[in-house]
């Protein structure tokens, strides 16, 4: 099979939402209904066992909310899906920004009680940031929630785009009977299950079908063509292309934990979302077509299998074709590097991989030398752009509780804090280390895998600093700076000095005083030698 037929097989995309809104048990159901699992349960229900679940850290099972973006791989008909399940919860924001650098749409979860929540605006503005064609499902019919009217009305109000139902739902809550989908005009009715895949009851291509009115009762039929009528009347007809150019959000009803609505969204998700699509670099656009490979690193774990305690590297394939046993340019190293195991993933499984193309994404055995944001290329000089680090805005310093546990900490902190889910800063003399964080959910994450995967404890010590910033400028200002403010300067990961301003007011007097100075609140800039 050629590259070209190779990339229109795959849809790589994202599953955003607020927390709760059942974006994980959506995953799950859509690896049931493509086959990739056979069984599907909650997070936390332990009598299921061997259920490929996207939720595999033991903190995850235990809180039951998603703290890292998990990758899932399967095959659906003549497509190749790529899914990567991104945390909800804010404190882990940054990992779901950095994520959606890698994915060609994304699949907004929104609860139908609920309705629009603040994370569901600030993910949906990332996605605006680089146009990123957005599907919307609107999740737990099965409970009496707003009017489905007004829940289109306040998605466009809310999230400012423009909507266009794709699928309706047949009543709500006790009286959910399933949903109707507008883009080809089909009924499926099937029998709610929470666990396995329900087998279809029985397929309408006409709602004028009478027999309709025997199975979900002739009220509901009547307000099924009532309601077909008038979002027909009501709303142009889908444009694909205002879809993937980003400026319009196809809306899909259902409820994921009993499997309504789900196989619509997945069927039509494959014919109409975007196929991997060409992505910028330092220098110029990489097209997929391009013959020599290149991909980016979004993403590193460490312990994905803690009995092994590797750390893996999650590359998106961008261009040409990646071959196992290759050597491959690591741009910012400037170095070969070959890779006799690569793997793709569903959930926690791994398998390895002969080769990939653009859409995929690889698992990477590293050894330290991968951060986020790094480019491999087949011989070209170049760096994807991407999702920069932002400034924490919650600082903690680490105590060592166990002196003789001084080499597992100092590993754990390193590769905890290369995942991206924190930032670590020195300051010398005493080498004193601080962690930067957005939420306090991400302290309480680093404390648990340090004891669970690295046996190792700390204290987490709050310190009275509001914001870090990187500093470029005129090096003699810069120096003497420091020097002046020697007790709040800090090394990041790449040896940079970075400025801990103690409040909001203090940051801007710096600035005021210091005009030879810029002082940068995220790390997406060159810094000066």
């Amino acid at each position: 099979m050629s590259l070209q037929q190779e990339i229109k097989k795959r849809r790589t995309f994202g599953i955003i939402s607020h927390p709760d809104a059942g974006k994980t048990t959506l995953t799950e159901k859509l690896l049931l209904f493509g086959g990739a699992i056979q069984t599907a349960g909650a997070v936390k229900n332990n009598k299921i066992q061997k259920t490929a679940t996207s939720d595999f850290m033991e903190i995850e099972k235990q809180r039951g909310i998603s703290v890292a973006t998990s990758v899932m791989a399967f095959h659906y008909g003549d497509h190749i899906v790529n899914i990567l399940d991104t945390p909800g919860h804010k404190d882990f924001a940054e990992d779901t920004y950095r994520t959606l650098t890698a994915v060609d749409s994304v699949i907004l979860v929104v609860d139908c009680v609920k309705g629009v929540e603040e994370q569901t605006r600030k993910l949906m503005q990332v996605c605006r940031m680089r146009n990123t064609p957005v599907i919307i499902f609107i999740n737990k019919l099965d409970r009496d929630g707003k009017d489905p009217y007004d829940l289109l009305d306040e998605l466009e109000s809310e999230l400012h785009i423009s909507v266009r139902p794709l699928s309706w739902p047949i009543g709500m809550g006790k009286d959910f009977k399933g949903v109707y989908l507008l883009y080809n005009d089909s009924l499926n009715l099937f029998e709610a299950n929470k666990t396995k895949r329900s087998e279809e009851i029985i397929h309408f291509d006409n709602i004028e079908d009478k027999s309709l009115d025997t199975l979900i009762g002739e009220r509901y039929a009547d307000k099924l063509r009532e309601d077909v009528e008038l979002i027909g009347g009501v709303y142009e007809p889908f444009d694909r292309e205002m879809y993937r150019e980003g400026l319009l959000a196809p809306v899909f009803f259902g409820s994921a934990v009993n499997n309504f609505g789900v196989k619509e969204l997945l069927d039509t998700f494959v014919e109409i979302a975007p196929s991997p699509a060409p992505r910028a670099t330092n220098k110029r656009l990489i097209e997929p077509s391009e013959p020599k490979f290149s991909g980016f690193v979004f993403k590193i774990h460490a312990n994905l299998d803690p009995n092994h305690r590797d750390r893996i590297a999650f590359l998106r394939v961008c261009s040409g074709t990646f071959e196992r046993n290759t050597f491959y340019r690591h741009t910012r190293l400037g170095k070969q590097m070959r890779f006799s195991n690569p793997y793709n993933f569903l959930a926690q499984s791994k398998n390895v991989i002969e080769e990939a193309y653009p859409g995929d994404v690889v698992g990477l055995y590293d050894t330290g030398n991968f951060k986020i944001g790094d480019t491999l290329t087949e011989g070209e000089d170049v760096l994807y752009q991407g999702i920069p680090s932002f400034s924490p805005e919650i600082f903690k310093e680490v105590i060592n509780r166990d002196p003789m546990k001084s080499k597992q900490l100092e590993k754990g902190i390193e590769q905890l804090t290369d995942e991206g889910v924190a930032q670590l800063y020195r300051q010398e003399p005493g080498n004193r280390k601080f962690i930067g964080a957005v939420g306090e959910l991400q302290f309480e994450v680093i404390q648990y895998r340090l004891e669970h995967e690295y046996n190792a404890s700390c204290d987490l010590i709050a310190m009275p600093f509001h914001k870090a910033c990187w500093m470029t400028g005129k090096p003699d200002a810069i120096d003497q700076f420091c020097k002046f403010r020697a007790k709040e300067i800090v090394f990041d990961k790449d040896g940079n000095r970075v400025y801990l301003a103690q409040s909001a007011f203090v940051l801007q007097m710096a600035r005021q005083n210091n005009p030879d100075i810029t002082f940068h609140e995220t790390s997406d800039f060159k810094l000066s030698s």
